[in-house]
């Protein structure tokens, strides 16, 4: 059978994540720490919890109406008129959805058609372009600058625009930059969205972890703008909800009620206990999110100042949710830097092409140990071309030859491997490539031996990258 020729070629072109990847390397790992995935690393409030066991415990646990709870839908309505001024039928213009994931992909998969262009400025969360591309959209990235702190300058957005231009996609507190939009940039992509009739797409999950006294603000609350603007939100972050799944979207009628639609063939409606929990997270005390901000900040603090005493190191202070985006341009690629991270015990998404998101979503005395581990491996390298600029030469080889083509030598094995192809080709093959596979490692030992040579890190001992490698292809 030909699966090429069955799968959707937009699925078949979609590459796992990335965080998921290192994630699950992480877990193989007992004494490394994952600064990889988004998730805060706190205790749901009680009250939650406790309205989820009561659920249960009466028996709650049939549907709910396909749109939410309408407990739920009323509370949410209140919070976002609370909160940002946003007036929001429950009945017609809030939808509970499987958490923030699912809201995003139902908004986009009903306001997008085949040809619609979606603006998505960058750095950005990761499913937005695949959502967008599976949809039949095509995704228009619009580069933010780390030297404009990653906002979205309006000059960029306007120069992206064209007629094709159906949507265009925002997220602040920003996932993976931790930038909050000033006012002063929603209103240059309110005003470009007025004049060019655009749908906004806002996802605001991160609203409430803000620092340094900046303000969150709903672009759906600028003049004109609540009539184009469907709003995203949940409870993973601010109330350490990510396993219920609870999420929601808010905007007129005319938009939400496609997203309504499709939201019935696909989810039906979220877990009923979990929205029980909902709601009591919005009737409940909130002292817990202040007291979960302040010790974020905390941490935030401390990984700001290690970070820039850090030679090598890049980064924009991050004033939002619990990310920061890092360069390290010394240890190669991202890719290449978070694979020599992991075999120092630390394991840290590669971003982009410039970029390493670490997520402070972890204890303040694991971050400080990351940091430790972050500084002995940056330097071990800066340290070792300092006391001889010769070994500059090694590291780019180190960084762009032999990485890579262990890599691409473990990916034709690990291939071989999973297909369980047999006959005399397919183990000539086989053997060709662990010989090459064997040639590598030797030439990467005695690269990291040339290069470690007057280090106390022995990386050579036992090739832990290349290890991780065949972990990371399940050999």
């Amino acid at each position: 059978m030909d699966y090429d020729k069955l799968i959707a070629p937009a699925a078949a072109a979609m590459r796992p994540s990335g965080i998921r990847k290192f994630f699950d390397l992480a877990a193989e790992m007992p004494e490394c720490i994952s600064l990889g995935v988004g998730e805060p690393d706190f205790k749901t409030p009680w009250a939650v919890r406790e309205a989820g066991i009561e659920s249960l415990e009466h028996g709650r646990t049939r549907y709910t109406s396909n749109a939410g709870l309408k407990e739920l839908r009323a509370e949410i309505a209140r919070y976002l008129d609370r909160r940002m001024g946003l007036k929001y039928d429950p009945a017609k213009e809030v939808l509970v959805t499987v958490g923030g994931s699912e809201a995003i992909d139902m908004c986009i998969r009903t306001l997008v058609q085949s040809g619609d262009e979606v603006i998505i400025p960058e750095p950005c969360f990761v499913c937005y372009e695949p959502i967008t591309t599976l949809s039949g959209g095509v995704p228009v990235h619009v580069a933010c600058r780390q030297e404009d702190e990653f906002r979205l300058r309006a000059d960029a957005l306007k120069a992206a625009i064209t007629p094709k231009t159906k949507l265009i996609l925002i997220n602040s507190p920003q996932n993976p930059t931790g930038t909050v939009y000033p006012r002063e940039t929603l209103q240059g992509i309110a005003d470009l969205a007025i004049r060019h009739d655009l749908i906004v797409v806002s996802d605001e999950i991160n609203e409430k972890i803000i620092f340094d006294g900046e303000e969150h603000i709903s672009i759906a609350s600028l003049p004109g703008m609540r009539e184009r603007t469907v709003v995203l939100n949940g409870f993973s972050k601010a109330y350490a909800m990510t396993g219920s799944r609870i999420g929601y979207a808010a905007g007129p009628e005319r938009l939400i009620a496609p997203i309504y639609c499709a939201h019935q063939y696909s989810a039906m409606c979220p877990c009923t206990y979990a929205q029980w929990g909902a709601v009591a997270a919005l009737r409940g005390p909130q002292g817990h999110i202040a007291d979960m901000v302040k010790e974020l900040d905390r941490r935030r603090l401390m990984l700001l100042d290690r970070l820039a005493a850090m030679p090598g190191v890049s980064f924009v202070r991050p004033q939002g949710a619990f990310y920061i985006m890092v360069s390290i341009p010394g240890l190669g690629t991202p890719m290449q830097a978070a694979e020599f991270l992991l075999d120092a015990g630390l394991a840290i998404v590669p971003w982009d092409e410039e970029h390493l998101r670490i997520s402070y979503a972890n204890s303040y005395e694991n971050l400080s140990i990351a940091m430790d581990r972050m500084e002995k491996a940056g330097r071990s390298i800066v340290e070792a071309v300092e006391a001889n600029p010769a070994k500059a030469k090694q590291v780019r080889r180190f960084a762009n030859y032999y990485l890579p083509d262990a890599v691409n030598i473990l990916q034709q094995y690990a291939t071989l491997a999973r297909q369980g192809v047999k006959g005399e080709n397919a183990a000539a093959i086989r053997t060709e490539v662990e010989h090459n596979a064997a040639s590598i490692a030797t030439a990467f030992e005695n690269q990291l031996d040339a290069l470690y040579a007057a280090e106390s890190m022995d990386l050579s001992a036992d090739l832990t990258v290349l290890q991780n490698m065949l972990k990371g292809q399940g050999l």
